[in-house]
């Protein structure tokens, strides 16, 4: 997605490395899921954490004075990130690297997306305190991890796993929905008004629709949807081949919309219009 906005190469991904350089700029990307009950947006000004800003620590204890091994840990962050903006730095030594963390939460279902980017700062070990925490119990296994604070507010910055492979997982604040630099889209199912909802369908099913109901315009795809709903029990989704293709929005009501997504269902609008293709042809 970043590649994409910025027009940058796309170099793949990777859990281990910062996965995008190019011209100076580095972004590690960190995705975090969550529940589709509520809107994406509803998340911002809130604070989050994160599974893992990184593996690529030791403990170099779990007894004694927890603000000292919190910062150990936090002197090898700050060593691992510093490292980074390095290699950023080594094929355009004339730039001033520029690294930053980029932050991506995502619904289970694929609907909504946040996104931003913050600037990649190596800690300073001595600005934190921290305290073990213990955790589990019952059906869980008992842990013992590192809450470390900020000094100066006060406030939880990180928690340092001791168990299982040891592991930063830092705290980020989401900003503020007027925030110009905070991006949030609907990539499906998106309210227009006036009970109108639009989708995005390849070029590929949008031939086929065509080709099968002659028109793609509101009424008429919506009766289509409509239609087809009242014959068909739920259609579950089937295999099917990904390719990426130009996309093309289609605006459906929302009654019609409803229907789509309790009859044929899929896991995106893509799938449930092949779905409902598939019917049509039946």
């Amino acid at each position: 997605m970043t590649c994409a906005a910025k027009n940058i190469p796309n170099t793949g991904w990777s859990n281990l490395d910062i996965d995008i350089m190019h011209n100076g700029l580095g972004v590690e990307q960190k995705m975090l899921c969550k529940p589709s009950k509520k809107s994406i947006s509803e998340y911002c000004g809130t604070r989050q954490m994160h599974p893992s800003a990184t593996r690529s620590i030791r403990i170099p204890s779990k007894n004694g004075d927890p603000t000292e091994i919190a910062r150990d840990v936090l002197s090898q962050y700050a060593k691992l990130i510093n490292e980074r903006r390095n290699k950023v730095a080594e094929n355009t030594p004339d730039v001033v690297p520029d690294i930053r963390t980029g932050w991506l939460l995502w619904q289970t279902s694929l609907r909504e997306f946040l996104y931003f980017e913050e600037e990649m700062l190596s800690p300073n070990p001595l600005d934190f305190w921290a305290e073990w925490k213990k955790s589990g119990g019952g059906s869980r296994k008992k842990s013992v991890n590192l809450w470390v604070y900020e000094k100066e507010s006060g406030r939880k910055r990180y928690s340092i796993t001791t168990e299982a492979g040891a592991k930063i997982q830092p705290y980020f604040d989401i900003p503020p929905p007027n925030d110009p630099n905070l991006f949030i889209f609907t990539v499906q199912g998106e309210l227009i008004g006036n009970g109108l909802v639009r989708i995005w369908v390849t070029s590929t099913t949008t031939l086929f629709l065509k080709h099968l109901i002659g028109n793609l315009n509101t009424e008429t795809l919506s009766n289509a949807i409509t239609k087809a709903a009242q014959g068909a029990v739920e259609v579950q989704e089937e295999s099917t081949s990904r390719r990426i293709e130009e996309a093309f929005p289609l605006i459906l009501t929302q009654e019609a919309y409803d229907l789509l997504c309790q009859t044929f269902q899929g896991i995106s609008d893509e799938y449930r219009i092949q779905l409902l293709l598939q019917y049509l042809q039946t």
